[in-house]
């Protein structure tokens, strides 16, 4: 089972847009998809029609460490891809997980739970560092971190997200868990605009390196389309909406941007992700079953 967390300390990035977008593909490619609301402000937790809602969700899953997990997991209206849903309504969690003794570690034992009901679990992630945040880091074994090419935005990606990593690798230094390494996603970014393209060539070359400060870039941007923002309008995964690339457009289709990526982060599932839509004019079909 691979545990993903998509993280940033600056908001407004597309954590809740990549975690979605992602889980949808993963989920059409044939396998089993869970994806985890951890932001305060649900916006994953309502990007997908549910088709059986459960009862509880993050909260009982985190302050009652809940073990029938019918209890907490919804079923979405696509196959294979089930959510647990935020709902710390009175915004508990935080004050629970600071006061408990295992509070950053507490997710990771959890998530041994799932491994035989699912093949990835996709953890989003509120925008501001956090305890919650930070248990999310700890329980994962990648880090999707998306930057939109902006100075501003890749200022803050070192003083806030790299500087969070950096003070959890001194403490990891005495427990039994890793700081799991971290993946830069390029996010919304557009061939219009000659900044961005120089601020994304810029953060390439700080973190050429792969093993500088266990950060590395992904190869493939995502462009900011309005495919996406469509896709979100319609609870579908945008390599449904655009499957193939419009003829007056240089970018290619978000379907092909989307499988890019995750073929970078899920180089085992290659063959079952680059087969999503192949077979179908509107890529709802041509999935296969990896489990």
């Amino acid at each position: 089972m691979r545990v993903s967390a998509t993280v940033c300390s600056k908001g407004g990035v597309g954590k809740t847009t990549t975690t979605a977008n992602l889980g949808g593909l993963l989920a059409d490619a044939g396998l089993r998809v869970l994806l985890v609301d951890l932001d305060s402000q649900p916006t994953l937790s309502s990007y997908y029609e549910l088709s059986q809602p459960a009862p509880g969700g993050v909260y009982e899953l985190l302050a009652t460490e809940l073990v029938d997990l019918d209890q907490i997991i919804s079923h979405t209206t696509l196959p294979n891809l089930d959510i647990i849903v935020s709902n710390d309504y009175r915004n508990q969690l935080q004050q629970l997980l600071l006061n408990a003794p295992n509070g950053r570690f507490r997710l990771i034992d959890l998530l041994d739970r799932f491994a035989d009901r699912y093949d990835a679990i996709l953890i989003d992630t509120q925008g501001a560092r956090s305890v919650i945040l930070e248990m999310a880091v700890m329980a994962a074994d990648r880090l999707i971190s998306p930057i939109v090419p902006e100075l501003l935005t890749a200022r803050e990606f070192v003083r806030g997200t790299q500087g969070m990593l950096d003070e959890l690798r001194e403490l990891a230094r005495y427990t039994r868990f890793e700081v799991p390494p971290v993946s830069i996603l390029l996010n919304k970014m557009t061939d219009q605009l000659r900044d961005a393209r120089d601020i994304a060539e810029s953060i390439r070359s700080m973190y050429a390196e792969v093993e500088d400060h266990g950060i590395s870039v992904l190869k493939t941007p995502l462009v900011n389309l309005s495919a996406y923002r469509s896709a979100a309008l319609q609870g579908l995964p945008v390599h449904r909406v655009e499957p193939r690339k419009p003829s007056s457009r240089k970018a290619p289709a978000c379907a092909d941007q989307l499988k890019a990526v995750a073929i970078d982060l899920y180089p085992e599932w290659a063959d079952a992700i680059r087969a999503v839509g192949a077979t179908s004019p509107n890529g709802k079909s041509g999935v296969g079953h990896v489990h």
